[in-house]
């Protein structure tokens, strides 16, 4: 059984994970955090998922001896369960998005101490999808457009979406392209179109969880690769399973791709 601490169990995120641990036998939920303040607070996590009271009330503070912290919760917070997990030696499963250049930094440095598995996406669909992008735009050569497009909720808070820039950067990384010169974030007036760029466009639509297309384009055809999540569950699934396999590892960044074996 792998001891689980979820931080930001009061979102949408963390109480779907919650309510998927508390099932499962594999796991024990040992401690829900969410900031100090928060309207959830002293809650029932069980009953706040929607499963039943569990006797684990939601906390501002880390509790429990978990071997795993799932964090899906904001940039800033990330960093302080982060510095917590590496002062307490714990694993940690980072799912949060909208993390800057120099956050992924502090969290490769704390990745020398603990073992922590981060990823913008935990769903299996998108991280096969992460590798096969790759191979697609270096089989087709420079000679092929590349624009990505991705859809979700009006309630999320980044643009583009974390997903979106892993394509981009799996696509940068397979053609030798440097991600940060080649985006382009929506047009409009007057924007010919340059070779090598890579498009980018974010749609924000009532309550889609999350729909990812990369189109790859020439002068006579166009071939396009996408993925639709359908429920929450999928990235919660993806997150538990990460936290299965990241118990008793080595210090170390690991991915997604990693947890799979891709």
């Amino acid at each position: 059984m792998t001891k689980i601490a979820i931080t930001g169990a009061a979102g949408r995120m963390g109480r779907r994970i919650a309510a998927l641990a508390l099932a499962d036998e594999r796991f024990q939920v040992v401690s829900a955090m969410e900031s100090a303040g928060h309207e959830a607070m002293g809650a029932d996590v069980g009953s706040l998922c929607g499963v039943g009271a569990c006797g684990l009330a939601v906390s501002e503070k880390l509790q429990g001896s978990p071997q795993v912290i799932v964090d899906f919760s904001v940039p800033e917070a990330t960093l302080q369960w982060l510095d917590a997990a590496r002062q307490a030696k714990i694993a940690m499963v980072i799912g949060t998005t909208g993390l800057t250049e120099s956050q992924l930094a502090e969290v490769a440095d704390a990745a020398s101490q603990i073992p922590i598995m981060q990823a913008p996406n935990m769903s299996v669909g998108v991280n096969v999808l992460f590798k096969v992008v790759g191979q697609v735009a270096a089989a087709l050569g420079d000679e092929y457009d590349v624009e990505i497009a991705e859809t979700h909720h009006r309630f999320k808070k980044d643009a583009p979406s974390g997903t979106a820039l892993g394509l981009a950067r799996s696509i940068c990384k397979a053609t030798g392209r440097d991600v940060g010169e080649v985006l382009v974030h929506g047009r409009s007036g007057a924007c010919p179109r340059k070779p090598g760029e890579i498009g980018m466009h974010a749609l924000r639509v009532g309550d889609t969880v999350g729909e990812h297309s990369v189109h790859f384009g020439c002068l006579g055809e166009t071939v396009t690769i996408s993925h639709s999540a359908h429920t929450r569950e999928t990235f919660a699934r993806g997150a538990l399973r990460a936290a299965e396999w990241l118990a008793g590892r080595k210090p170390g960044l690991y991915t997604m791709q990693d947890v799979l074996g891709l």
